[in-house]
């Protein structure tokens, strides 16, 4: 008997994102909190960038509502 690999469902119908990927484990979480600081701020600074592109162009803080 060959084992197949394909992987049916209850309703007929074949399932091709049966196979899960292996969670990958990070030991080491030492500069996680410097990282997180830092990517926040740069989002931030992005944020206040588009924030003052669009007062530029419209003339409002938040373009049709403000």
């Amino acid at each position: 008997m060959k084992s197949s690999s394909q992987i049916i469902t209850e309703y007929g119908k074949q399932n091709i994102f049966a196979r899960k990927a292996a969670p990958q484990l990070v030991q080491n979480y030492t500069n996680y909190p410097l990282e997180a600081e830092k990517t926040n701020g740069r989002w931030a600074m992005i944020g206040m960038i588009c924030l003052l592109g669009a007062y530029v162009t419209t003339g409002q803080i938040i373009p049709g509502i403000f």
